[in-house]
């Protein structure tokens, strides 16, 4: 009985070792088969993707075709109040900027006001000080505008010929430009004036340099650039010092603008005018009623 026992068992192991051997038989001959085909599996992947990779753009612009069409209403609703912050942001700093806005016209409007009074008390005061000293006003100046139809600007004349027709313009008489003093009107002959340039060499203007009222003489050259002389010596002149005339011996009024200081050194100073007298179309004649006493001037030194 024993014996057969053994027997038993050695047949049921050789029986075991059989089957495995078998299973490792099967399992080796599938992996077989698997490499032999992998080459076929990647040559049909790689063509499934090629042929998925052309459909691929028609297939996104299908998609986002239909995506559009149904985010595009929730898009709109959902943007309605991203839009309505957004107003309400901008008016409430609209409302804001406005506020400051307001603050600083109102303090504007002070300091106006404080100017106004200011100005009113000086009008008073110049009042009384008139009154009290017998102060005569000048007279209101007339003008006239004429259009320039000739000019000359040579090395002996500088000057232009106006058109006045009967304007009742006469020697004398101021001309001047936006910009300021041009000259003076030399003559008047059948509705044409003859003026003389304030760069002429005949032309000498009483002026004064308008910050330290130092006086001068604005003397012609025949130049674009007069000079200024019989200048005092200690004064003192800067480049760019304003010039104005003086109002001394009646040719013209005092604190019209002539030019500027351009250049300055120890045998002239020049003064440049404020008007590119070469680019002149049109001046204004200004009477100031001086045309008598320069014609009344003139005849003494004759005499």
């Amino acid at each position: 009985m024993i014996k057969q026992a053994f027997r038993v068992k050695e047949i049921d192991g050789n029986f075991f070792m059989k089957r495995r051997r078998s299973l490792f038989l099967h399992l080796n001959q599938l992996r077989l088969l698997a490499k032999k085909f992998a080459l076929v599996i990647l040559f049909l992947a790689a063509l499934i993707l090629m042929l998925l990779n052309k459909n691929h753009s028609l297939i996104l612009d299908q998609t986002s075709g239909a995506v559009t069409k149904i985010a595009a209403p929730v898009v709109g609703v959902l943007v309605v109040p991203a839009k309505l912050l957004g107003r309400g942001y901008d008016y409430f700093s609209e409302l804001s900027r406005i506020k400051s806005d307001n603050q600083s016209l109102r303090a504007e409007n002070k300091k106006l006001r404080l100017l106004q009074d200011k100005y009113r008390a000086l009008e008073i005061e110049n009042k009384l000080l008139s009154d009290l000293l017998n102060y005569v006003p000048l007279p209101s100046a007339g003008f006239m505008s004429a259009r320039v139809v000739a000019e000359e600007n040579n090395a002996f004349s500088h000057s232009m010929v106006a058109y006045v027709n009967d304007g009742n313009a006469e020697k004398g008489d101021a001309v001047l430009s936006a910009g300021g003093i041009v000259g003076r009107v030399d003559k008047v002959i059948d509705g044409y004036a003859k003026i003389i340039l304030i760069t002429d060499i005949n032309s000498k203007i009483p002026v004064m340099i308008e910050n330290s009222r130092v006086r001068g003489v604005l003397s012609g050259d025949n130049t674009m650039e007069p000079k200024l002389i019989f200048v005092p010596l200690d004064a003192k002149v800067n480049i760019g010092d304003k010039i104005v005339t003086s109002g001394v011996s009646g040719v013209f009024p005092a604190g019209l603008p002539v030019g500027q200081v351009s250049a300055v050194s120890k045998r002239e100073i020049k003064v440049k005018p404020l008007t590119a007298l070469e680019q002149l179309e049109y001046v204004k004649i200004v009477k100031y009623g001086l045309g008598g006493l320069i014609n009344s001037q003139e005849e003494k030194r004759r005499e």
